[in-house]
């Protein structure tokens, strides 16, 4: 791509990502009084089909606590102590899971949190460490954040204040639950969780892998679990994520790695789509996300980052649900993609490394 075209690219973004528009509201109240629309599929957001013909309710927003959340008690006895695998450290199962201090193996990992990443703000803002682990690396039902420009994360969270980020499954409660979050946070904040998520380099921990049957899955929380046995059931054409160590996931351990099972022959099918457009029917990622899908300026780095949260996003955009800035750069994008290209282009930007 000539190097002329590109910077035009970047600086058409950078102009965008300056520029903010108050005064467009978009009223979502009125989209749900009309007809229902059809829903993008279900496995993107860790949910179970929808019988045909329903469709689902709003979920209701995940309210925070009204009044202070004091810290779990120390544990009483050894026994009541958990360990993550490679960590020197030891805490409760109510410690790993507090929401205004959750467990943070690895703290050498990572530059000192801020206080809003490390505690939030006890009782109306969780820290952003209990979702997005204190490196930022996230899980399948959030997004994975480290490494991410210090100027897109300050914009998607300007965006979320503005309820311009909406997911296109109204079961997805905690897209909700970051549109709260956002508005609670003062600009000193988000630039503060911006500056500590930028900070450090994206790196890969989900293993792709390419197959027609998998493990049998259980859903809880958003995430696809394996069950216990040895049952298997067919992957079809969708991407299940799941933790490599079902144990150390629930320990939210953010070294444990995930494996991304995608249908055969996804990989190469999305690499074709991805460099090429597929003869028009999208744009060949590489002209906004840089050679390698590593980012170009405000433009996120895709590559090696959770097929899931890529997912989702590809339908959101899609069904109309993510505005904001820079969504009018992606609509031309997935407007003619079926949902079975979007499993492959995931599938192949999920497999590159960062």
């Amino acid at each position: 791509m000539p190097r002329h075209f590109r910077s035009a690219i970047v600086r058409r973004a950078a102009a965008i990502l300056l520029t903010t528009v108050p005064t467009v509201v978009v009223s979502f109240v009125a989209l749900s009084a009309q007809e229902p629309r059809p829903l993008p599929p279900s496995w993107a957001y860790g949910l179970p089909p929808v019988p045909p013909g329903e469709y689902p309710p709003q979920a209701p927003p995940i309210l925070p606590p009204t009044e202070f959340v004091p810290p779990p008690r120390p544990a009483t006895s050894p026994d009541q102590l958990r360990q993550a695998e490679g960590s020197t450290l030891r805490f409760t199962t109510q410690q790993v899971g507090y929401r205004h201090g959750p467990a943070d193996w690895f703290p050498d990992d990572h530059p000192v949190m801020p206080e809003i990443v490390a505690h939030g703000k006890n009782p109306e803002v969780r820290a952003c460490a209990m979702c997005h682990l204190p490196n930022g690396r996230g899980r399948p039902e959030n997004a994975p954040v480290q490494g991410l420009s210090f100027e897109y994360i300050v914009q998607q969270l300007r965006d979320f204040r503005g309820g311009l980020r909406v997911s296109a499954e109204p079961r997805k409660d905690n897209t909700s639950e970051m549109e709260q979050i956002a508005k609670a946070l003062t600009e000193e904040e988000i630039e503060a969780a911006a500056r500590y998520f930028s900070s450090m380099p994206w790196t890969q921990y989900i293993r792709v892998v390419e197959t027609d049957t998998i493990p049998k899955m259980q859903l809880r929380g958003h995430i696809f679990w394996r069950a216990e046995g040895n049952d298997t059931e067919p992957l079809g054409m969708r991407i299940v994520e799941t933790p490599e160590d079902t144990a150390q996931a629930q320990l939210r351990n953010p070294h444990s790695g995930w494996i991304a099972y995608v249908p055969p022959g996804s990989v190469t099918r999305g690499e074709a789509l991805a460099t090429t457009g597929g003869n028009g029917r999208t744009i060949a990622c590489a002209t906004c996300h840089g050679v390698g899908l590593k980012g170009v300026g405000p433009i996120p780095n895709l590559a090696g980052r959770s097929p899931s949260y890529l997912a989702r996003q590809m339908f959101d955009f899609k069904f109309g649900t993510r505005h904001g800035t820079m969504a009018s750069l992606m609509t031309p994008v997935v407007a003619n993609l079926s949902d079975n290209d979007v499993v492959d282009l995931i599938a192949y930007v999920s497999s590159l490394e960062p």
